[in-house]
């Protein structure tokens, strides 16, 4: 099993920025702690971070090759990219989001999420541990997943 994680915008700063919000934990140590978990899980991992719309409209595209689902903190492109939620219906493959932050107690353009309808579920406001909550959940929707 591959578990493509995909972390959006502005979440190359972390560890720097909103400290209140985010945590302390940079990006490098957010992955090590993925794959971490996958050699726990017996699973592949794979991490990429890009702040732009298009790169992450073509990581999700190039995830159907080699890929059994994936994993995606869409950063601020969750309140408004329809390309991104687009994407994601397109691949038919499963996708649990994450945010590390509870977006529905902040300002109020981020109480909602254009991608949440074509994923299988959303993990949100439990810092990086979204990230090993989101992972163990898309290992068991492919586990269970129809043969």
């Amino acid at each position: 099993m591959k578990i493509l994680v995909i972390h959006g915008p502005n979440l190359n700063l972390l560890g720097i920025r909103e400290k209140d919000v985010y945590g302390t934990d940079s990006l490098s140590e957010i992955d090590a702690k993925c794959k971490a978990l996958a050699n726990e899980l017996g699973i592949e991992i794979e991490t990429r971070q890009s702040n732009s719309e298009g790169e992450i409209i073509g990581l999700i595209h190039s995830a159907r090759e080699g890929f059994d689902g994936i994993v995606i903190n869409p950063g601020a492109y969750t309140h408004y990219s329809y390309a991104i939620r687009d994407a994601l219906a397109a691949v038919s493959l499963p996708v649990v989001e994450v945010h590390m932050s509870n977006i529905y107690a902040r300002e109020e353009f981020r109480h909602k999420s254009v991608t949440a309808p074509v994923v299988r579920g959303q993990i949100t406001g439990f810092g990086s541990n979204s990230y090993l909550l989101g992972i163990r959940a898309i290992v068991e929707v492919i586990k269970n997943a129809p043969s």
